[in-house]
């Protein structure tokens, strides 16, 4: 039994979405902050070690490939090439991010170390502290970056999440639901590395899978055959889907129709009942209705804005659900979906977006938009998991914030 289905079936292009800023701006405002690095770091590392015009080399290499992910393909006629030069961008824009932001705390760390001693509170060595203070700096984003390089490239581990639901009927102890979210097939995610989430996944023996959006960065003619591997996942109940922002970047109807082609179930403000059991010979509807599951999905939280038909709804959702079915899963791509799905009486909603803020200093910045980072929580009467996401976004780096697969194993609540 199915929800409403606000798509209808038809594959129609979608407004542009909403542009983004310009490169050239971004590419002065970014050059800017590598002047700052260097003005604030070089001079001190140059009482320090006669080796401080390398890092004045790496600054320039950083600010100059930074810009060339988004612009390659124009300027750059060998494909492999460009694919070359995305990844030495990437993985610059994760290096600067860290200068960049330990540049910020080491100079706020130099101020407050200024007023104390000019209160005479303490002696300070200024010339020990500054050459070593951006030492520190160099060190800490070169070796956060390299170990985030790691933690990105290698496939997710498994991450096992019991989630007790009040009321869980016997049929569904132990149903289990195995999470993908925010892989991000792009640039640096090609087929190799889908393939190795595939075998894990499928390892698992779940009786569904769960994609919770952000699956792309581009094009179904770019990345088509890098997406492909997903139409070898292996679940009792199979794969379902939902949009997340990114989808709607890159072109949400068209991925759509090709998650279908390739046998994946696209919820889009609709739901599915899953029978865990045999019910046949049922004697009547409560018996009938015992065993099954309620999963529904909703479009990404976001989607009103690029089509005013995929706005999401986790009521809509649930449009002529069977009302005696009361376990009911949601999977909404952004955990903010979380207070109307509590609301329309969902007891687990599975998240992602937030990718337990990939690296430092992002998970600082993450509360500020969304009520949960990652991991279990509770929401009235309502669970919410946050994946950390499967993949990563842009730069290949997480420290601090892994990735995973989630397997997720339904079991009743306890008094």
């Amino acid at each position: 039994m199915r929800g409403m289905r606000l798509a209808g079936g038809v594959s129609r292009a979608l407004p542009e979405p909403i542009a983004p800023m310009p490169i050239r701006p971004l590419s002065a405002l970014t050059a800017l902050l590598h002047v700052y690095i260097a003005l604030r770091l070089l001079p001190a590392l140059a009482t320090l070690t006669p080796a401080w015009p390398l890092v004045l080399v790496l600054l320039a290499v950083s600010a100059f490939t930074i810009p060339l992910p988004f612009v390659s393909r124009r300027i750059v006629a060998h494909a492999s090439v460009g694919e070359v030069l995305k990844w030495v961008g990437l993985i610059s824009m994760g290096w600067f991010s860290s200068m960049f932001v330990l540049t910020l705390l080491r100079d706020g760390g130099l101020l407050i170390t200024w007023l104390v001693s000019a209160l005479g509170v303490a002696q300070v060595r200024w010339n020990a502290l500054l050459p070593w203070s951006a030492l520190a700096v160099l060190a800490m984003a070169t070796g956060t970056s390299l170990v985030g390089f790691a933690n990105a490239r290698r496939t997710a581990s498994v991450k096992r999440v019991e989630v007790p639901i009040h009321g869980l009927p016997a049929a569904l102890e132990g149903f289990t639901i195995a999470q993908l979210s925010d892989i991000h097939v792009g640039p640096t995610i090609r087929s190799a590395y889908i393939q190795r989430i595939v075998d894990a996944v499928n390892r698992l023996g779940a009786d569904a899978i769960a994609i919770t959006g952000d699956l792309v960065d581009g094009t179904v003619p770019e990345l088509r055959e890098h997406i492909a591997p997903l139409a070898r996942l292996r679940a009792r109940h199979g794969t379902f889907v939902v949009t997340g922002n990114h989808e709607y970047y890159a072109g949400a109807h068209a991925w759509i129709d090709e998650l279908r082609r390739l046998g994946l179930k696209v919820l889009l403000n609709e739901h599915v009942v899953l029978q865990t059991r045999n019910v046949r010979g049922a004697q009547n509807d409560e018996e009938l209705f015992e065993s099954a599951l309620v999963l529904a999905g909703v479009t990404d939280f976001t989607a009103g804005h690029f089509d005013a038909a995929h706005a999401s709804d986790p009521h809509l959702a649930l449009f002529d659900a069977p009302p005696l079915v009361h376990t009911r899963v949601l999977l909404a791509h952004q955990p903010r979906s979380a207070m109307v799905a509590a609301a329309a009486g969902y007891q687990l909603q599975l998240s992602g977006h937030t990718h337990g803020g990939q690296f430092f200093p992002w998970n600082l910045f993450v509360p500020m938009q969304q009520p949960f980072t990652a991991g279990l929580h509770r929401l009235h009467d309502m669970w919410v998991y946050v994946s950390r996401g499967t993949g990563y976004w842009g730069p290949p780096k997480r420290f601090g914030a892994p990735s995973e697969i989630t397997l997720l194993t339904l079991v009743p609540a306890r008094a």
